[in-house]
């Protein structure tokens, strides 16, 4: 930002040449607002406790493997987040990235904080998706947390190494054999009393999340937690 102007003067300034309107509503922004109307956000359902409980228990507790996870939204279908979702992955929108991080950060800084976390890893893509894609919309999700949390990014810890089909219609048992094996840890980079936070966009049966903390866990670290913009209530 530049120094003495406020960030909604610069928005005013750029909205008259480039206007910005929400991912979700496409109502046109005013200078006050970043990324999505209030409306829209309003509408963005929080996961709540015992629910985020629940989730653990079903899906990681029993492997003892990450030791907590904190989604900050419900996902839902045709509602304002996915969205938001689709418009940072398929439009190359990374600056909605950087602010649901950011969002994340602030909802959950106390928890997150309490865990003494070491580096963010964002859960990788593989080379042909990357490629595909450009980017991974985890690696501006985990940004807009570290900038916030000032907890380094450690991008290269985890590489992706199998090619994956899309596996938003398998079974859980057909997700976990589809994802097994996909990810490699650089050794090289693993210190002594790692705190690792796993970061995702959204979670779903959790078997892709599993997976890389398990390869971590292989490779010795004993401390991993995870979060995730959302998971979805199945």
């Amino acid at each position: 930002m530049i120094k003495g102007i406020s960030k909604s003067k610069i928005n005013s300034f750029l909205d008259f040449f480039l206007p910005r309107f929400c991912p979700s509503c496409f109502i046109k922004l005013n200078p006050c607002e970043n990324i999505i109307c209030p409306a829209c956000k309003s509408n963005i359902k929080k996961a709540e406790a015992s629910f985020i409980k629940a989730e653990y228990e079903r899906k990681f507790e029993s492997d003892g493997i990450i030791k907590e996870f904190l989604p900050l939204y419900i996902f839902e279908k045709d509602r304002p987040l996915q969205y938001l979702l689709h418009s940072l992955k398929y439009e190359k929108r990374f600056l909605i990235g950087k602010f649901l991080g950011n969002e994340m950060a602030l909802n959950l800084r106390e928890k997150i904080s309490r865990w003494q976390i070491s580096c963010i890893v964002p859960v990788p893509l593989s080379k042909v998706r990357k490629a595909d894609r450009g980017f991974n919309q985890s690696y501006f999700i985990a940004a807009g947390i570290s900038n916030v949390l000032n907890i380094p990014i450690a991008g290269k810890l985890v590489r992706r190494v199998k090619y994956t089909e899309s596996q938003t219609k398998l079974s859980l048992s057909e997700r976990q054999k589809n994802i097994r094996q996909a990810f490699k840890i650089d050794r090289s980079k693993i210190r002594e009393g790692m705190k690792v936070l796993l970061v995702d966009d959204v979670i779903t049966t959790g078997a892709t999340i599993s997976e890389c903390a398990r390869e971590l866990d292989k490779a010795g670290i004993g401390s991993i937690y995870a979060v995730s913009v959302a998971i979805a209530d199945i």
